[in-house]
Formats: structure tokens, C-alpha cells, sequence
């Protein structure tokens, strides 16, 4: 399941760390930086804190691009 992220990119612009995100979020740092890498996908409510967090909506965030396979279907 691809899912794409910018997250990196609102955290920068934050001018946070991925320890501060974390500890504004609920989460490790670790799984910030999972999240960034693509390596882990967030759980609904982890996503909707990171957002508010950001000030965005998970949209602005996170993107989900199906596979040109499952298009076809």
C-alpha cells in the first residue's frame, strides 16, 4: 500500500525536531522518523495529530496512490 508523505517537510517548517513532533504527537521519535522514511504507515489518529499538529489536514500530509493494477478492478 503506497502512502506517500511530506511530513518531513511540515516538520521543517515547525522548525522542530523529530524528538519535539514526537513528544507533540504521542509518538517516538523513531516512529517519526519511520513515518518520514515511508517504513510505517500511521495509525488514523496519528495521522490526524500530526496534521493538527501542522496545522493541515492529513491530505496535505499523507498521500495514498493505488497501484495501476488495483485501477483496473
Amino acid at each position: 500500500m503506497p502512502l506517500y508523505n511530506r511530513l518531513k517537510e511540515y516538520r521543517a517548517r515547525l522548525g522542530i525536531n523529530q524528538q519535539e513532533l514526537g513528544k507533540r504527537v504521542g509518538a517516538s521519535r523513531q516512529t517519526i522518523s519511520l513515518i518520514e522514511r515511508g517504513d510505517y504507515s500511521p495509525s488514523v489518529t496519528l495521522a490526524l495529530r500530526i496534521a493538527r499538529e501542522c496545522c493541515v489536514t492529513v491530505e496535505d500530509i499523507f498521500q495514498y496512490e493505488e497501484d495501476e493494477e488495483n485501477e483496473e478492478e
